[in-house]
């Protein structure tokens, strides 16, 4: 009776929901203990490293345990929700399920579609677990049972269970990672995982032996560092501990290898803006931009592309395994953007093919979908050249880190209106500071002052864009 309960109970585990990570952070449950839950159905939101992701149940039943509370950071593979798919067969949940419909109702937003943020409907990637995983234990378990039952046998049902995990090991793409970094093989693991998956507890284990010599030291030097926790002082009445996690922690994580790793280099030049702020009023105006984003912003990506075309050396990228320099052939231009969870950066995809109604719908759509908090870990990967815009913040300009694996990012300062010689008076011009940082290993100091120069040269006189383009 017991081996056929826990068979009616799925674990939804913590998925990879991004490329590679290993955590996430559960945000918000939808659902509560003895609420209905349907194929398809959100269940909780988390965030990761990278973005907000709302994640959807892959099969039918009654919700029996949630694993962790809201703002728990769980690894990926570790199950965070269980379900009783038996259709009302198990005893614990089956009261639970009448006793509170109203709550049910409310916890599973109506209208939701069963789509992770970013990552389209999931319907494909819900179902590719059962066929990996339990279907296949829960199945053989049947047949097994089904036979012995023959035999007049029941007892020792349970027992051939495990077989098909020992000639398949199954386990989830990070723990199969550790394994590999490890050096250890999932065949000679023995799983401890609901359904015969190995976690990362396994295979810590099958290393294990290896580290009883570490320990035996440990109680000589205990005595010495015990004291040390106690020399931290925390005044609570004055200070607030903000945890460092998520996004945020990402953002903090890359801007250190960023900057211990790629040598920068930043050169600055102001310019007169005041033709391009007048083209930029003008195209407010034209009719192939109604309804579209039209700000000095658009222009600069503009003339940063067209800089980029003249100078096609500086869209490169560093590979340090193979010491070579990668020249890239398209611009996946990055568009740094301040969200509520932390500085993101989104880029756009092949910017250099979009005409300047398109790449203005583009900016539009980037800065509204991270300002939703929506912005996908696949809008994140993958840029070449990033703008930062600081210059809506006041700041006259600043030397901006490079988003890492990027040859170049251009900070762009305030437009103020200030005294400029123009044709040999002075007088009140729109004028800007502009900073670019660059990869000093994959763009001297010639290469970067001409990207710098152009740029400049363009927002002076924008009918450029038509002559260079």
């Amino acid at each position: 009776m017991t081996t056929m309960t826990e068979a009616s109970v799925r674990e939804f585990k913590m998925p990879d929901v991004g490329e590679g990570l290993t955590e996430a952070e559960i945000l918000k449950w939808y659902v509560q203990v003895g609420d209905t839950v349907t194929d398809g159905q959100v269940v909780c939101e988390v965030e990761t490293a990278k973005a907000a992701v709302e994640l959807p149940i892959p099969y039918d039943g009654v919700v029996r345990e949630l694993r962790f509370a809201e703002g728990t950071t769980v690894d990926v593979g570790t199950a965070i929700i269980a379900v009783d798919v038996s259709g009302g067969a198990a005893p614990a949940p089956a009261p639970a399920a009448p006793a509170e419909p109203a709550p049910a109702e409310e916890a599973a937003p109506k209208g939701r579609t069963p789509v992770l943020v970013g990552y389209g409907v999931a319907v494909s990637s819900t179902k590719r677990r059962p066929r990996k995983g339990p279907e296949v234990v829960v199945a053989a378990a049947q047949a097994v049972q089904a036979e012995l039952n023959g035999h007049g046998a029941a007892a020792p049902a349970p027992a051939p269970v495990p077989a098909p995990v020992k000639e398949r090991p199954l386990a989830k793409p990070p723990v199969r990672k550790l394994a590999k970094d490890l050096g250890v093989d999932l065949a000679r693991v023995t799983p401890s995982g609901p359904d015969g998956i190995i976690t990362r507890e396994d295979v810590h284990a099958a290393v294990a032996p290896a580290e009883p010599v570490v320990e035996a030291p440990v109680p000589a030097q205990a005595a010495a560092p015990a004291p040390v926790p106690a020399v931290a002082v925390y005044d609570s009445a004055r200070e607030t501990r903000i945890p460092v996690k998520g996004v945020r922690k990402a953002t903090a994580q890359a801007m250190i290898g960023s900057a211990f790793t790629a040598p920068h280099v930043t050169e600055f030049v102001t310019v007169d803006v005041t033709r391009t702020m007048k083209l930029v009023e003008e195209l407010k105006q034209d009719k192939e931009f109604q309804g579209l984003r039209v700000n000095p912003l658009l222009l600069i990506a503009k003339a940063l592309l067209v800089a980029i075309k003249r100078n096609p050396e500086v869209n490169a990228s560093w590979d340090e395994a193979a010491q070579e320099i990668v020249l890239k052939h398209y611009v996946n231009l990055g568009i740094a953007a301040a969200t509520p969870r932390g500085l993101i950066v989104p880029n756009i995809k092949d910017a250099q093919d979009k005409t300047l109604p398109q790449l203005s719908s583009a900016l539009g759509e980037l800065v509204t979908t991270a300002r939703e908090g929506k912005t996908s870990p696949a809008a994140m990967q993958g840029g070449t050249v990033t703008i930062t815009n600081v210059g809506v913040f006041g700041v006259d300009t600043g030397t901006p880190i490079l988003n890492p694996g990027e040859s170049a990012i251009l900070a762009v300062g305030a437009i103020k209106l200030q005294p400029w010689v123009h044709k040999g008076k002075v007088k009140p011009r729109q004028v800007t500071t502009l900073a670019l940082s660059f990869d000093h290993r994959l763009v001297d100091g010639e290469l970067g002052s001409k990207v710098l120069a152009d740029i400049a040269a363009i927002l002076e006189q924008p009918k450029r864009l038509i002559s260079w383009a």
